[in-house]
């Protein structure tokens, strides 16, 4: 993803600058990103930023009028009028719609202007005044930092490739973050997937000086949003409702191309729901797969058009298959390995989004986990147990060290585990292609989301209410998973209907069981997937890998180099991939983590 990386060493060397460069280089992933770097030898600090062209950050390297204070900035800022209001009756001079202003929010409130950030965001601060260098991120950690330090440097980056580029001896798998990554899917406590190389934790403000002094802090307390109290459910709405409509301009601006990534669930609806944008002027877009047009493209056209908005369906389908190898080898390159290869769809179709649409992408990404509680951070569920009895082990561990980390407040444990661990992955695909905006993650929502009520019926309540009051013709017709309000005899057999082509969607792709499976090859000639895939989702990769991609699933995890690995049972697999494409069996899941696991090696560590 877009983002920044760079050195900061005690030696003063003239290679600082090609370092940051090589580093720099291997994160330009696409022709519109705009990059450059910057040293500054009397620190021994050298950096540089590769961010999408015309985006919040396109306007590096940020000086202030004194030429004393430089900063470099990834991601975005959402700040309220009033506050670039202060900074004008400062003297100063900026551009409002780029990042020109954060530099002297530093100059008028020191670090603590970090407090005053709200956004997704990583930055590298140089203070030639004072002889020294910040580098942090942002409170929820998804604008994130890789580094790895040694007596003499410290090297740090967005993406963790970058810093296997100059250090190529990180180029090993530690072995409990890739256990961690088979046994809930993402590596835990701020480590990675490569050896010595680690995760600056959320918040996280690292103050250098000169002769090698490094003071780390973290300037946000989560304990400030823990000690709320909580709100009766009547107090607690109206403060949701005027919090939401506050926040909500912040992310679609009037003078911006933005676009809504349109679902047929509560959360994009409630965003439409109070977006005051005139018609036309808010493109939306669904997606589809091969078989049918899904609900989400239904209800989103149904939801664009009662908000006076265009909406578009863009169709992965055949060249999708065609391109897939290269896809899911960019899927986990990009990712630096943390997303698994059930991401190539979402990389292909944000791809089209930024060339047919629009650079900016808005959607209801967070919104169930903030504002209804919801926990998508949970031990893997792996049928085959393909795996080296030593590294089962670990897998194992990795499944009590989850447990350990749930042991904290529900919301908290959220917003700075579940989000910079599980969401990130995701988060780091699309924004390899376009900017990608939610309004949930706002400071001002997630604090609200501290004093919410703790019943999840009542949520799922307040969510519907939201929508009604935002704008209520939206809240006349149901979500995918059934009606907003109570419902009549016909809206009653209505949701049953949904919610059985909900489970049948699944329980005919990923989730079919074992014995199904069996029966479902015996049924072959009469397609039945014709009938049940396409009415929610619009991957199907249980299909998949045993149509259209089993002749790739077979060359990868067939291939000698990928069965020598010494982590896995090389029989099992062999018995696994054949019983899967031959139709006796569903390993889905363990093909998407093998496939992963496997352009891991042949992508991050065995790559030059």
């Amino acid at each position: 993803m877009p983002g920044l990386a760079g050195i900061v060493s005690l030696k003063r060397s003239a290679d600082l600058e090609r370092i940051a460069g090589q580093m720099i280089e291997s994160m330009l992933h696409e022709p519109t990103y705009t990059s450059g770097t910057f040293t500054q030898r009397s620190l021994g600090v050298a950096a540089g930023w590769a961010v999408h062209g015309k985006s919040f950050s396109d306007c590096l390297p940020i000086w202030n009028e004194t030429k004393d204070i430089c900063l470099l900035f990834a991601g975005e800022n959402f700040i309220d009028q009033p506050d670039l209001n202060h900074l004008r009756s400062r003297g100063h001079a900026f551009e409002p719609r780029n990042a020109s202003y954060i530099i002297h929010l530093y100059e008028e409130f020191g670090t603590s202007f970090l407090q005053k950030l709200n956004g997704t965001f990583s930055g590298l601060l140089v203070d030639l005044r004072e002889s020294k260098a910040i580098l942090f991120n942002d409170r929820f950690g998804l604008g994130r930092i890789y580094f790895h330090e040694n007596s003499q440097e410290v090297y740090f980056a967005s993406e963790a490739k970058a810093l296997l580029k100059v250090v190529p001896h990180l180029r090993q798998l530690d072995l409990r973050s890739f256990a961690e990554f088979f046994a809930c899917g993402c590596a835990l406590q701020n480590r990675t997937l490569f050896s010595g190389v680690s995760l600056l934790p959320p918040g996280s403000v690292w103050t250098f000086h000169p002769g090698g002094t490094v003071r780390k802090e973290v300037y946000f307390d989560k304990g400030a949003w823990e000690n709320q109290p909580q709100l009766a459910e009547a107090d607690y709405y109206e403060k949701l409702k005027a919090t939401f409509s506050r926040v909500i301009p912040r992310y679609v601006r009037e003078d911006e191309s933005v676009a809504m990534s349109l679902t047929g669930g509560l959360d994009s609806r409630i965003i439409m729901a109070w977006t005051r944008r005139a018609p036309s002027t808010l493109p939306c877009y669904s997606h589809r797969g091969i078989f049918r047009e899904c609900a989400d493209a239904r209800l989103a056209r149904r939801v664009a058009s009662v908000c006076g908005q265009s909406h578009q369906v863009l169709t992965v389908g055949e060249p999708f298959f065609v391109d897939f190898p290269s896809l899911a080898m960019r899927t986990v390159f990009l990712t630096d390995g943390n997303m698994d290869v059930l991401g190539a769809p979402g990389l292909y179709a944000n791809g089209m989004a930024r060339k047919q649409i629009a650079p900016i992408r808005i959607t209801g990404n967070y919104g169930g986990e903030v504002l209804r509680g919801m926990v998508a951070l949970k031990p893997a569920k792996l049928l085959n147990p393909f795996f080296d009895k030593d590294f089962a082990v670990q897998i194992q561990e990795g499944r009590k060290t989850l447990e350990s980390e749930r042991r904290e407040r529900e919301i908290s444990f959220i917003a700075f585990k579940q989000v910079p661990w599980h969401h990130y992955p995701r988060f780091a695909l699309e924004s390899s292609q376009l900017t990608v905006r939610s309004p949930y993650l706002d400071n001002d929502l997630v604090a609200l989301a501290y004093q919410a009520p703790t019943d999840l019926d009542v949520n799922q309540r307040l969510a519907a209410r939201l929508i009604a009051d935002g704008n209520p013709a939206l809240a006349s017709f149901p979500t995918d998973r059934g009606p907003l309000g109570r419902a009549g005899l016909f809206g009653k057999a209505r949701e049953i209907f949904q919610e059985f082509t909900f489970k049948a969607d699944y329980a005919y792709d990923y989730g079919m069981p074992q014995w199904l499976v069996k029966l479902d090859r015996a049924f072959a000639p009469l397609h039945l997937e014709r009938m049940f895939l396409g009415r929610h989702k619009y991957y199907h990769f249980r299909y998949w890998y045993r149509t259209k991609l089993a002749p790739y699933v077979k060359e990868v995890l067939l291939d000698q180099r990928s069965l020598e690995r010494p982590y896995f049972d090389r029989n099992r697999i062999r018995k696994m991939v054949d019983a899967h494409v031959a139709g006796r069996g569903n390993y889905t899941m363990e093909i998407h983590n093998l496939l992963t696991s496997e352009l891991i090696h042949r992508s991050l560590i065995e790559r030059n």
